[in-house]
């Protein structure tokens, strides 16, 4: 019985799946851009003080998606990944389909250019790209598993787990053999991580049970993109229990670093006003004051600085500073917020 239901379950999910397939050919064959409507959820709110239930598994209303609207197109793109691992070889082939369509139907939503990057959101995240260091191999790089469901039996002797925002710090990491002197797992996404490397690095610290930590520039995107690791991106808010990693440890840059470590004048540059505006707009998230306050004061001290400074400004004093000083001394120091 039980192997009964969990047929008829994927078989109706792959029903709906073709439905919504079938919906946005019929909308663009007539010149319709489509329209999608999906639920609305938060992993935050904007009253520190409040008593809310952001990243609830409650949907929060209604959302409108549309090929019309540049901004929606990587929703669109993002929310169409979600149901690959129910049927892969099908939702491959209608993606397919789906794209051939779409470029042959560019004519009816004036442009070809939201479309290709629809395309190749789909393509990076068939193809995976991100990157993991494996201790079992030091210094040899893996892709990340696209398909994180398939990884199996995982075992390590690693002592802990580094994420670093930037593949260029990733690369003078193996440069130095970071991982030869340290037992360690060194995992990069690139900037923003994506559904792939959130979803296999919660996958690493539930299976091995590590202490993780993060490692990030000292500017109001660097911290962006630590909370979206730890706490899970709003575009993604639907998603936050099984993405988000509350197991994540802020290791710096901290803006407080930049005297501790006696980074001269030429390391820093000044925060433009997008930045600015980010950085106050961030520091209203309820999940700031009520969880992780000792980010929320770093972040006040950068805002009040007015500056901002890079990971490899710390390779002013010497190119292997970063790994044979700053982090093995922040990690055995216990310096992590």
């Amino acid at each position: 019985m039980e192997g009964n239901r969990g047929s008829s379950q994927r078989c109706a999910l792959l029903r709906k799946i073709k439905e919504f397939t079938r919906a946005i050919v019929q909308d663009l064959s007539i010149g319709r851009s489509p329209i999608v409507l999906i639920d609305r959820f938060r992993v935050h709110c904007t009253n520190p003080q409040a008593n809310c239930c952001c990243s609830s598994v409650l949907p929060n209303g209604k959302e409108i998606l549309t090929l019309q609207r540049e901004n929606h197109v990587h929703r669109l793109a993002t929310s169409a990944r979600k149901p690959a691992w129910v049927q892969e070889r099908y939702i491959l082939h209608a993606s397919i389909c789906i794209f051939r369509f779409l470029w042959a139907m560019g004519r009816y939503l004036g442009s070809h250019s939201d479309l290709l990057r629809l395309v190749m959101g789909w393509i990076r995240f068939l193809e995976g790209g991100r990157k993991f260091d494996c201790i079992n191999r030091p210094n040899t790089a893996h892709p990340i598993p696209v398909q994180v469901e398939e990884v199996k039996d995982i075992v390590s002797v690693a002592d802990y787990i580094l994420v670093v925002e930037k593949e260029s710090v990733f690369e003078r990491l193996a440069n130095d053999r970071f991982c030869n002197a340290n037992r360690c797992i060194v995992i990069t996404g690139r900037g923003y991580p994506d559904i792939p490397t959130r979803r296999f690095l919660r996958l690493l610290i539930e299976k091995l049970c590590l202490p993780t930590y993060c490692l990030v520039d000292c500017d109001p995107y660097g911290f962006d993109i630590l909370t979206t690791y730890r706490f899970g991106s709003m575009q993604m808010a639907y998603d936050a229990k099984q993405l988000r990693c509350p197991e994540v440890c802020w290791l710096g840059v901290f803006p407080s670093d930049s005297e501790k470590y006696c980074l001269p004048q030429q390391c820093f540059l000044p925060l433009t006003a997008e930045d600015k505006k980010k950085a106050e707009t961030m520091l209203n998230r309820c999940y700031l004051q009520r969880e992780v306050p000792r980010w929320r004061l770093e972040l006040e001290l950068m805002l009040q600085r007015g500056v901002k400074f890079e990971i490899e400004a710390l390779s002013v004093h010497s190119l292997s500073f970063l790994s044979k000083e700053y982090i093995t001394s922040k990690i055995q120091g216990g310096v992590h917020i």
